[in-house]
């Protein structure tokens, strides 16, 4: 059995005094593949010394997340495309359109998005979306864009299920985490009208732990509490959730 994260912040500074024992931890509960979304350059160069470190375990996003486009965005935004120039990347994320901090933003949010989205259909590559208190706006670009070279994960779905049914219409795949735990949550009640071929598991750690440690710092084995509930949500297997959801991350990653 093997559970893939397809989101989590590995190289965030509230793991640097564990990290590597959380990790252990993590392997030990079968959770061996983890995806990481970029930020922002600043965290750049911490993603690769831990994909250096797991470099059978560890896969790397670049993009700029929408809380960083700022008014220095469009240097950010070449920063990106560089590093695409110099490596290999699984995704372009995490992008998308957050407007819980600042909707003054809104407008270059929405450039960065869909010159971010191009990007990835340059390179062939799936997207990642943020999406927060925005679900409009982010459905708004999507509609622009859509084609058949656009496909990828809407991260941390917390919608409803006519939203979900929107966002898989645009050839996206659920990322399911934490949320579906807390009884306040929503998703858990439509969840199993989403075919499992169209969801995939994250943690989307440090942040949005799962029940019973909601409010506490999310550890990477903590997926499997995900899954567990996904498992249950479904009336499957554990292992059948692992093997249908780590082959829905092949699927988009390509690895």
């Amino acid at each position: 059995m093997i559970l893939t994260d397809t989101h989590i912040h590995l190289y965030s500074e509230v793991y640097e005094d564990d990290r590597g024992q959380l990790i252990e931890n993590a392997f030990k509960q079968h959770i061996e593949r983890f995806f990481l979304p970029a930020i922002d350059s600043e965290t750049t160069q911490a993603m690769y010394d831990l994909e250096a470190r797991y470099p059978e375990h560890v896969f790397l996003m670049m993009g700029l997340h929408p809380t960083h486009v700022q008014e220095n965005f469009e240097d950010e935004l070449k920063h990106v495309e560089e590093q695409f120039g110099q490596r290999r990347f699984y995704a372009v994320g995490e992008i998308g359109i957050d407007l819980h901090w600042d909707k003054s933003t809104l407008a270059i949010q929405q450039e960065a998005f869909r010159r971010q989205i191009r990007l990835a259909k340059k390179h062939k590559l799936p997207v990642v979306i943020h999406c927060r208190k925005a679900f409009n706006e982010v459905f708004e670009v999507l509609e622009e864009e859509k084609s058949d070279d656009l496909f990828g994960i809407f991260h941390c779905f917390t919608g409803n299920l006519d939203q979900a049914k929107r966002a898989l219409s645009y050839n996206l795949k659920l990322g399911i985490g934490g949320v579906v735990t807390f009884k306040n949550g929503g998703i858990n009640k439509f969840l199993d009208q989403v075919p499992l071929k169209d969801i995939v598991l994250e943690t989307d750690g440090p942040y949005l732990a799962p029940s019973p440690f909601r409010g506490k710092r999310n550890e990477p084995e903590y997926l499997l509490k995900v899954a567990e509930k996904i498992a249950d949500i479904y009336q499957k297997p554990l292992a059948e959730i692992a093997q249908i959801t780590t082959q829905n991350s092949k699927d988009i990653f390509g690895i």
